[in-house]
């Protein structure tokens, strides 16, 4: 492997193994690396975190003796992810915080077309003389002859994170490095231990992205009021009560109280199909796929298209969500000038919500996505 010398990279370390890895196995290839912590908002009910992550990748860098700066993006990860993910839920869908957050705050660029984007840690690194910058994400790229870049999913299938990435575009992913993208969490942990780095058996974080190891609805629970309503069967009688509407996605099977008279004898799990906000109430079934509860067509909007060959008609593997089965569609129309069109599924999904991220695939390859209208 040729040594990069000369190479500024800005690598994201969060004070886990992966971005630890990441930060070794650069500075090993010959690159110019400073480890750059991104302090992010998190909501004053909740246990502080942020202090011990930040200790961990401090005490990284100071293993590797590579330089460490502290960024701020309090601000904008309050604006463009928590903000955002609220008045989504208000609005009765269902946002990925995940992916905003690395839309918004990790890999986010400047853009005109929305007042809450004005750059994350993307922005920041190009703007202080970075070439690149990296982080421990489960994804691969390749850099094109064309000098595009192409980005494929992980190599480690229970780990690839490409859906969490689907927004990125080509002036993004021309300065991202992935480190472990090619790697498996098992050699990550052999490679850490290798390194002798502080963080080799730390264990992986878990819960909304940058806040930690929260509940989505307890974490809702404090911005939006509780409103209590039914839960109907889909004859439409009364079987139990829930929370409010707006807490619940289509597919989910917790959280809402069914009377005992109504559980039966088998206490098979049911699933919420379908959702009224104007009434408040959410409906249930033990089977999740409910005959005539879903359509085939799904309006898409926010369309990233990364290599630049979606067209109307063209034939698609998807994936609804993370760690979901991939499965056959067809861009039946597309607006590349708006980001908008009509995906076409094989089979009707009823799982399927409006603020749901769809990723787009071909093999491998991660060709961008879209948000479910």
């Amino acid at each position: 492997m040729s040594k990069q010398t000369g190479k500024k990279v800005f690598v994201g370390v969060s004070g886990g193994v992966d971005s630890s890895v990441s930060l070794a196995l650069l500075k090993d290839q010959g690159y110019d690396v400073v480890g750059v912590f991104i302090r992010t908002w998190q909501p004053d009910w909740t246990l502080c975190t942020w202090r011990d992550e930040r200790r961990d990748a401090m005490r990284v860098c100071a293993h590797l003796d590579v330089p460490f700066i502290e960024l701020d993006l309090e601000k904008e990860y309050k604006e463009g992810v928590v903000d955002y993910m609220i008045r989504e839920y208000r609005a009765g869908r269902t946002p990925n915080p995940d992916v905003m957050c690395n839309r918004e705050v990790k890999f986010g660029l400047a853009r005109s077309d929305e007042s809450s984007a004005k750059g994350g840690f993307l922005k920041w690194a190009l703007d202080h003389g970075a070439d690149y910058v990296a982080t421990g994400h489960y994804v691969d790229r390749t850099l094109n002859g064309d000098g595009t870049v192409t980005m494929l999913r992980g190599n480690d299938a229970q780990k690839d994170q490409s859906y969490f990435l689907w927004t990125l575009e080509q002036e993004q992913l021309q300065h991202i490095l992935f480190p472990v993208g090619s790697m498996s969490k098992a050699d990550v942990r052999k490679l850490a231990k290798k390194y002798q780095l502080p963080t080799a058996t730390k264990k992986d974080s878990q819960g909304i992205c940058f806040i930690g190891d929260i509940d989505m609805k307890e974490f809702l629970a404090h911005y939006i009021d509780e409103t209590p309503g039914d839960v109907l069967d889909t004859d439409g009688n009364t079987i139990g009560s829930h929370k409010g509407a707006l807490f619940y996605t289509i597919g989910e099977r917790h959280g809402f109280m069914i009377d005992e008279s109504h559980k039966g004898t088998d206490d098979q799990p049911r699933y919420v199909v379908a959702k009224d906000l104007k009434n408040n109430t959410i409906t249930v079934s033990d089977n999740p796929l409910v005959e005539g509860n879903a359509d085939q067509k799904i309006q898409l909007i926010s369309i990233v298209d990364n290599q630049g060959i979606l067209s109307s008609g063209c034939e698609l593997h998807i994936q609804v969500r993370y760690r979901g089965k991939v499965r056959s569609a067809v861009l039946d129309t597309y607006d590349r000038t708006a980001g908008t069109g009509t995906l076409c599924l094989d089979e009707a999904d009823p799982t399927i919500a409006a603020g749901q991220s769809i990723v787009f695939y071909d093999g491998t390859i991660c060709l961008g996505g879209g948000i479910v209208d």
